[in-house]
């Protein structure tokens, strides 16, 4: 996010179940990410705790975690721009669309492709395009998780949804007996699926596709330079609230007597340049998310404690 050393939360405060922050994990395979956030709380001995953004237990990377009245950013931060690196293996399918399914018919020799060819492929995804998700996924049809309903042998159709990948670009490539072997960077919006993009390419050359290897290298501003491991974490990884939604959102800063108004949830009247925006309060500490309504500025989240109620 910044060069700068980052403001993190004391080790005192953090041993508290007061404690309110950021930690930025770098998540491990093979762990689901509510098993990352049951760890995180574990270790930092804390109650409340939530992730912007689900990784698959195969994929590592960045997983951004809220402490305490934290978690209430999650929404927005879950929201900004992702990137990942990816492993795409031509010449297979498979019934989850990545290694952790089985076969779908026969391997397809994708050596004697071209690059111009692969090139042309990946080009046709990049831009604002309708995706079909995988259907393993956590997306809900009719209140069940359509990973859930494929597990139980049902045949789930996901419908398309509009995603944007501004980034598809090929890093290296690998032959791997009768596969080839992408190594790629995406850069996309929020809800764009990489190993749906490892099975359209596939299709569209008509060798098919999986993913074999995901790695989340960002999310909106929180970079997997900056991520800790799970056997590193402590206190001093977590970074105060204030600073991260100075990074995620424009901001205000208020007087005082406006403060006190804010506490209390009330509706002000000050310019905002953006929704939502972060309102700061004389000290400099976070007091609440509003976004602007004709004329007025109306609270979107309201956090307490702030010393001005």
């Amino acid at each position: 996010m910044s060069e700068a050393p980052l403001p993190v939360v004391s080790e005192t405060r953090a041993k508290s179940s007061a404690v309110n922050g950021f930690v930025v994990i770098d998540k491990p395979m093979g762990m689901t990410s509510q098993q990352v956030v049951s760890r995180v709380k574990r270790i930092l001995g804390v109650r409340k705790a939530g992730h912007a953004g689900t990784l698959d237990p195969m994929a590592t990377g960045v997983l951004v975690v809220g402490i305490g009245h934290a978690t209430r950013l999650l929404g927005y931060i879950a929201g900004k721009g992702k990137q990942y690196e990816a492993t795409i293996r031509l010449g297979s399918s498979t019934t989850t669309d990545d290694a952790e399914g089985e076969p779908l018919g026969e391997v397809v020799d994708a050596t004697g492709l071209s690059s111009d060819a692969v090139a042309t492929a990946m080009c046709a995804y990049v831009g604002t395009i309708e995706q079909v998700p995988s259907s393993v996924s956590a997306i809900k049809v009719d209140g069940r998780r359509a990973y859930d309903m494929v597990r139980a042998g049902q045949e789930v159709r996901l419908k398309a949804r509009t995603v944007n990948v501004t980034r598809f670009d090929v890093l290296d490539v690998h032959q791997d007996g009768a596969f080839l072997d992408l190594d790629v960077i995406v850069d996309c919006s929020t809800g764009t699926y990489i190993r749906a993009l490892a099975r359209d390419v596939g299709q569209d050359l008509g060798v098919g596709g999986h993913l074999t290897a995901l790695r989340r290298t960002r999310v909106g501003a929180f970079d997997v330079h900056e991520a800790v491991t799970l056997d590193l974490l402590g206190p001093g990884n977590v970074l105060e609230t204030t600073h991260v939604a100075s990074q995620v959102f424009p901001t205000v800063e208020v007087d005082e007597a406006m403060a006190v108004d804010i506490s209390h949830g009330k509706a002000i009247r000050v310019p905002l340049s953006g929704d939502p925006t972060a309102i700061l309060g004389p000290d400099g500490r976070l007091l609440a998310l509003y976004r602007p309504d004709a004329d007025l500025a109306r609270p979107v989240a309201v956090f307490m404690g702030g010393g001005y109620e």
